[in-house]
Formats: C-alpha cells, sequence, structure tokens
C-alpha cells in the first residue's frame, strides 16, 4: 500500500479531535465518582495516555514525518482545550497537562516511526 509522504491533516485533526474527547471523558467520570479534587490529576494522566494513543494512530498511517504528525494531533488537542477554555487563565496542573500532551504525542509518533519495517538496503 502506498501512502502518500505529505502531512495528513484530516487524520491529524480527528486525531487531536479524538484526544481531547478522551481526556474530557476520562475527567468527568472519575470526577463524579471521587470527586473535583482528582480533576488535576485525571486531567495529568489522561493527557499523556489519550494523546500518546491519538498521536500512535495517525502515525501508524504515515510513511514520514512520525513524530511531526504526532506533534501536530497534540497541537489541535491543545487548540481545542484553549477554545473551550476561551484562552482563561489555568492552574499549574492544567498546563503541565499540555505539556505532557506534547511529550505523549510525540512518543506516540516515535514508537510508530520504530514499529515500522527498516527499509531493505540496495
Amino acid at each position: 500500500m502506498n501512502r502518500s509522504a505529505g502531512i495528513h491533516w484530516l487524520r491529524i485533526l480527528l486525531g487531536g479531535f479524538l484526544a481531547e474527547v478522551s481526556v474530557i471523558a476520562l475527567v468527568i467520570p472519575v470526577s463524579l465518582l471521587f470527586g473535583k479534587q482528582t480533576i488535576p490529576s485525571t486531567a495529568l494522566f489522561g493527557s499523556l495516555l489519550g494523546c500518546f494513543l491519538f498521536a500512535l494512530w495517525v502515525a501508524r498511517r504515515v510513511d514520514s514525518r512520525f513524530i511531526l504528525h504526532g506533534i501536530l494531533v497534540g497541537l489541535v488537542a491543545t487548540l481545542i482545550y484553549v477554545g473551550l477554555t476561551r484562552g482563561r487563565p489555568e492552574p499549574v496542573a492544567y498546563l503541565v497537562a499540555h505539556g505532557l500532551q506534547i511529550i505523549g504525542v510525540a512518543a506516540g509518533g516515535f514508537v510508530a516511526a520504530r514499529q515500522q519495517k527498516p527499509a531493505s538496503d540496495s
């Protein structure tokens, strides 16, 4: 299967959207079950894991620029969150969560790159 070497914007947008939805889908039930004090730690964990998984999903479908695709997923997820909060100031834990998103998406891209079959030497 020949996959384009360009940037896959539609998949990136979908991955970023789903990554942000996954964080919200984790944070809300946990906070309802265990209280609002769990939101910062759940957001940290969800940001790292959700973004990693969706960046991995996006980056597995490309032939090159794996980490770039992953980072763009994280950028989309972060921009969605900023849009939802209308850019209001955030607690430090949420800023750390955004940093973990970037680490997660870069790691997802890196893992996808490592999982690619090595090109045969000519």
